[in-house]
């Protein structure tokens, strides 16, 4: 006996698993899958580009410390988060500019408006934010050494007055 089986007629088979995961929060899929390298480019001449190629920098020193420096004094972040980034007195410093949150507010969080900074000396990088807090801006000051591992840490840290 031969079995005929017509797809009109076919009935859907019950699944361990619905065929699809839909959740709200995530977006619909994955991006299509692109080869790392296309087939054009092997067999076509490799052609300068056309335009100036964009080229990422790495963020400066100054801007990462002082947007470190603002989420522990604005108490977004703990102080011992800056605990391997700083030497010497700095540590000591920072932990008491943080008990008493000089750049907390109510407002929308502290934001660096500005920054500015002097090089005395080789390795050596004393800097100036502005930061704004709301309608005010108030000011922070640090000072960043290279050391003999040639990563910066801060080693002095103040906040103008309240």
């Amino acid at each position: 006996m031969n079995k005929v089986m017509s797809r009109a007629a076919a009935q859907p088979r019950p699944r361990h698993r619905p065929p699809t995961r839909r959740d709200s929060r995530r977006p619909g899929g994955a991006p299509p899958r692109t080869p790392s390298r296309p087939a054009a480019a092997l067999t076509a001449p490799q052609r300068p580009p056309a335009g100036p190629v964009p080229t990422v920098r790495p963020p400066r020193p100054t801007d990462l410390f002082a947007d470190r420096l603002l989420a522990v004094l604005s108490g977004q972040r703990p102080v011992h988060w800056m605990l391997r980034h700083t030497a010497g007195r700095a540590y000591d410093d920072l932990a008491r500019l943080a008990e008493h949150s000089p750049l907390r507010t109510l407002t929308p969080r502290p934001v660096v408006h500005d920054i500015g900074y002097y090089v005395p000396s080789e390795g050596a990088l004393e800097v100036f934010a502005r930061v704004s807090t709301g309608d005010r801006l108030r000011a922070l000051a640090f000072r960043l050494e290279r050391g003999k591992d040639l990563r910066w840490r801060c080693t002095a840290v103040e906040t103008g007055p309240r």
